[in-house]
C-alpha cells in the first residue's frame, strides 16, 4: 500500500525546511518497531514511529548523507536491507523504491542502453 499523504506530511515535519521528499517507504525492525525512511536530495532520514504504529513518526532515529546506499535488498524470504548497522524488513512492493533510490546515486551509468537509439 502506498504511503498516505498524512504520513508524508508527518515525516516532512522532521525534515529541514524546504526539503523535498523524493522517496519514502515504511520498514520494520523486529515485530514491534516500525520506521519511515524519507529520502531527500541531501539526506536519508530514518524516523521511528510510535510504539505499535506504522503511520505516526515520533522522532528521528538516524540521518545519513544522500550518498549512502540503502540496498541491496535481500529478497530471499522476507525482503531485508542493512542500514546503520541494523537489518530492516520491508514489504515486497517497496523493493523497487529502494532500487530506484540507489540507482539514482549511479546516475546515467545505471540506466539500460537505449534499445532504439536511431529514433
Amino acid at each position: 500500500m502506498p504511503i498516505s499523504p498524512e504520513v508524508r506530511e508527518r515525516a516532512r515535519g522532521f525534515l529541514p525546511a524546504g526539503a523535498r521528499i523524493r522517496y519514502i517507504f515504511p520498514a520494520s525492525w523486529n515485530e514491534s518497531s516500525f520506521f519511515v525512511v524519507a529520502v531527500t536530495d541531501a539526506t536519508v532520514t530514518v524516523l521511528v514511529n510510535r510504539l505499535w504504529s506504522r503511520t505516526r513518526p515520533k522522532r528521528i532515529w538516524r540521518v545519513f548523507p544522500r550518498n549512502v546506499r540503502i540496498g541491496p535488498v535481500d529478497t530471499h524470504l522476507i525482503p531485508t536491507f542493512h542500514l546503520g548497522g541494523s537489518t530492516f524488513e520491508v514489504d515486497e512492493e517497496y523493493v523497487s523504491v529502494i532500487n530506484a533510490c540507489d540507482a539514482e546515486l549511479e546516475g546515467a551509468a545505471s540506466l539500460p542502453p537505449d534499445p532504439l537509439p536511431d529514433l
